[in-house]
Formats: C-alpha cells, structure tokens, sequence
C-alpha cells in the first residue's frame, strides 16, 4: 500500500546540477585508500604483470555490469536502498538496511584512518617517526596508536581531537546538501588528489631504485593464471574498489535527473577508478624500490599493503629521500582527499534512507543519523583497541557483509523479482551505450558464482581458524556479533512505518518526485503551480 503524506507540499528530492558533477562525485567514492595501499600489492602478489589481465577481464564481467546494476536500480526507483528495494516488493526492504548499515559501520571505523592520515601529514615535517623501517613501525604502534588488544577505551587524545575535526567537515559538507556539499565537495577534492598524486608518481620516477621497484610491480609471471585464486583476487579487487554493493551509488544516481546518461557516466567511473590504481601502483612501486635500496633496513619481504604500507613504509623512506618532509605532506594529503570523499559517500547512504524513511529535513537526518555515528566511531576508534577493532570490522564488514548482500541483491532482483530485462530496458532508455543480454548473463551467472564462491571460502576460513589470532570473545563482538547485529537490524527497520515517502510501490511518478522537472528550462515544480502542465521526463 502507500502511505499517505505527512506534509501538505511534496518535497523535491536533491539532484545533482548536471551529470559530470555526478560523475565526479562517483569518481571521489570509488576512488578511496584501497586504490592506493591494497591494489598494488594484490597486483604484485598476483603475478604483476600479469595480473592486469583477470583484473581487465573481472572490470568488463563484474565491476562494469554491477556498477550499472546499481545506477538502473537509484534512476529508476528514485529513492536511497531501503526505499528503492521496498518500490521493488515489500519484501526486498532488508536488503536495502543490509545495505545502509554495512555502510554505517565502514563509515565508523573509516573515519579513523583519515585523522591518522592527517597526523602524519603533520609529523611529516619533523619526521618524528625516525629513520629506518624498524623505528617507523615502532613509532606507529606503540607511541602514535599504543595498540594494545582485548577489550578498552583507553583513549589516545591525540587521534581522538583530529578524529573529531574529521567528522565535524564531512557532516558539514553533508549538511550542504546534494549539490552545494557533496557535488562542490567532489569538483574540488577529485582534481586536487589526480594532480597531487601525479606529481607524486612523477618525483618517484626519479628516484634511486624506482626501476626496480617497477620491476618487480610489472614483470609478468604468466603462470599464475591457471590459478583460480588469482582470478578471484582480480574480481575481489575490482569489487571492492568501485563502490558497488552497498548502496553508494545506488543512492548517487537517484540524484540524477531523469534524462541522464547512465551507462556512459558508469564507463567514464569505472576505467578512472581502474587507471587511477595503475598509477598507485606504479607510484608505490617506484618508492618502494628506491626504499630497499637505502639504509632504512626494509627489504622486498618486509612490505605489504594496507595501513603498514602508508604508516610504516612510507614513512620511512620519507626519511630517506630528497625532500622528504615536501612530499610527505603531499602523500598524506592524498590520503586525507581519497578518504574524505569516500567517508561523504558511505555517510550519505545512510542519511539518506533516514530522511527517506522517516521524513525528515537534510539537517534533522544529517544530524540525527551523523551524530550517533560520529560517536560510535569515536568511543571505539581513537583507543588502544582501535587497530585491533578496525581490522576485525574491516574484515567481516567486507568479507561477508558486502559480498553477502551483493549475492542476495542480485538473486532476489534477478532471479525471484525477475527485473533484469526492466533494468536493462530503463538503462538503454536513457543511455548511449547500450547493455544487452551478455549485461543480464554477467549479473546472472559469473557475478553470483565468484560472489558465492568468495562467500564461501571466506565464511569456512574465519569459522576454522581465528582470524589474525585475535580473541575468540572479541571476533565475537566485533565480527561475527556485528554481522549478527546488521540482519537483526535490518529487520526491525524494515519493520518500521514510512513516513517520508509518498509511493512504495514501483517507480514514482512525476506529480510524486518534483526532481524530474527541469528548472533551468523554466519549468515550475507541481507543487508550486498546480495549474501547470505535468511535463515528464520519466525514462
């Protein structure tokens, strides 16, 4: 049934000014820390050169066609996941909450890695961390973090007073809106970071060993592709870097106008995010050569991705180089920009089924929803604990929560809802390049089987043996206790009554979503002159 309005006016649903802006923003999202600290060491440990090959072939077969299963999905139903699922069946719902609290806790734990970028942007003019890799990862875990394990809230007020300022900006561009916050937010930060990050990979060029480094990033082991497990890695990677699956740019594209090129625009996202990790890769590598080469005391064996890589690693061959201190500041810079634009993203989805869901202002939602996370994230982050507690979320938020509601997205849309053709059918109205059956084959068939298979040897792994070692009680609380929190949630969300949307059934109409209307060519919104023409630009 539909649920009758609260207020007398309908409100327009923000939109994006224009498409490239939408762009951009989708750009910053997919664009995040990952890019630069996880694909090169996939690469690397994957066959290098090599591994482009089931990378390429994993964007064409899955990232590509669940970028545009995510675009036709926000266009179409025109709200954020838990509305846009609920337009679909009543019973879809809880996938969309899945969705909104996978987001909700990356958003928590993401925030933390920002204001430790941010620090160290700041040490890098001292560099206080030492001289060699040794006293680096000294410095990282025991003086900046104090990490400790268990259970704690000892906090470290340094990170915590950073953490703090990291989420007053990203709830005030929120608080901005669609276009005046996270649309101006995305013209800036995007061009800032490719130039800042491209001045970085040019200096690393030059370095002593960068030749090396590159080397061993691009020499081609051809062999490990008869290996099953690299191609999953390829599609894992591809997967996670480009946003998709847990509702951000689901909830980009119901921003759209209803006349927007989405296949075009998913094209334009997709290879920027794939050249853009080229690039990391290539600008890791280089520095990475030049630091086995000094006196840092790191070798080959001692350096890997993620956190270590950029607070660890590079910290100590900051040291070591020409200039250090500059370009130091210019990498955590860098960090800070892919992660803030990817914390607005994650945040937005779940401000946006909150307002959604019960009606309410931007700044209630923004406010009423950010709040809370702001504070979960910091009474469990900036403590003693937070490493420990970040990498257990990391892991199963990732792991299992992502690729679990992405699987069950794709079979309940797919195969019991049976909306691929409608899906396709709304794509190709309003786009350029057009998808056809090998788009419903990709979602249908290879999608769900590496998504199934990845579920699976990921859930008989943490069941058989604990996951870094950790405590069996605290993978319960912050893993398999979190998992078990997001599906009861869901639910009980589900379960609550919708209060700020006026249809729940199939996309909305016009007279229901005055964003349709296109106020640069001077058409009024129906709200404001029921005497004008209902002019719909409906796909």
């Amino acid at each position: 049934m539909t649920s009758p309005p609260t207020r007398g006016r309908v409100t327009p649903r923000e939109t994006f000014s224009r498409r490239s802006v939408f762009v951009f923003a989708a750009i910053g999202s997919a664009v995040g820390l990952g890019n630069i600290w996880r694909f090169p060491f996939v690469a690397y440990d994957n066959g290098g050169g090599a591994f482009l090959l089931p990378y390429l072939v994993a964007l064409l077969t899955a990232g590509l066609p669940l970028l545009f299963f995510d675009y036709a999905i926000g266009h179409r139903f025109r709200g954020s996941a838990p509305l846009s699922f609920r337009r679909m069946n009543r019973f879809a719902e809880p996938i969309g909450w899945i969705q909104v609290l996978v987001s909700f806790v990356i958003a928590v734990y993401y925030a933390v890695i920002i204001a430790w970028a941010a620090c160290y942007a700041w040490f890098s003019i001292d560099e206080r961390w030492g001289e060699t890799y040794e006293e680096s990862a000294s410095f990282f875990a025991e003086d900046f973090l104090r990490a400790g394990s268990g259970f704690g809230i000892d906090f470290v007020p340094g990170i915590a007073i950073v953490l703090v300022v990291v989420w007053i900006v990203t709830l005030g561009v929120l608080l901005a809106g669609v276009q005046k916050g996270i649309g101006r937010t995305a013209l800036l930060f995007v061009p800032l970071l490719v130039a800042l990050f491209a001045a970085l990979v040019v200096r690393s060029l030059f370095l002593e060993g960068a030749t090396d480094g590159l080397n061993n990033f691009f020499t081609p082991d051809w062999g490990v592709l008869t290996d099953p497990g690299v191609w999953i890695a390829a599609y894992g990677q591809i997967f996670f870097s480009l946003s998709v699956g847990f509702g951000i740019m689901l909830t980009y594209s119901s921003y759209l106008k209803r006349r927007s090129n989405l296949t075009s625009s998913g094209l334009v996202v997709g290879f920027s995010n794939s050249a853009f990790e080229v690039l990391a890769g290539i600008g890791v590598f280089a520095t990475l050569g030049f630091l086995v080469s000094t006196s840092a005391g790191a070798g080959w064996d001692d350096v890997s991705g993620g956190p270590g890589l950029a607070f660890i690693a590079f910290p100590a061959l900051i040291s070591q180089m020409p200039g250090g201190p500059i370009w130091g500041v210019v990498f955590f810079i860098c960090l800070i920009l892919a992660g803030i634009t990817s914390l607005i993203s994650i945040t937005e989805v779940v401000i946006s089924s909150f307002q959604d869901k019960i009606g309410s202002s931007r700044t209630t939602a923004t406010l009423g929803v950010g709040v809370p996370m702001a504070v979960a994230s910091l009474l469990l982050m900036p403590t003693e604990t937070g490493l420990q507690n970040l990498d257990i979320m990391d892991k199963f938020v990732n792991s299992l929560g992502i690729v679990g509601i992405s699987l069950i997205a794709l079979i309940v849309v797919i195969f019991a809802l049976r909306l691929a053709p409608t899906l396709r059918d709304h794509l190709n109205s309003v786009s350029s390049w057009k998808v056809g059956t090998f788009w419903i084959v990709c979602l249908a068939v290879i999608t769900p089987i590496v998504l199934g298979y990845s579920l699976i040897r990921e859930i008989m792994t943490l069941v058989s043996e604990p996951y870094e070692g950790y405590e069996a009680s605290v993978l319960g609380v912050w893993g398999w206790g979190m998992i078990g929190t997001i599906l009861i949630l869901s639910i009980v969300l589900s379960a609550l009554p919708w209060r700020g949307a006026r249809h729940l059934d199939g996309p909305p109409s016009a007279d229901d979503d005055p964003s349709d209307y296109s106020y640069e060519e001077g058409l009024t919104r129906p709200d404001e002159n029921p005497a004008s023409t209902h002019t719909s630009k409906e796909a």
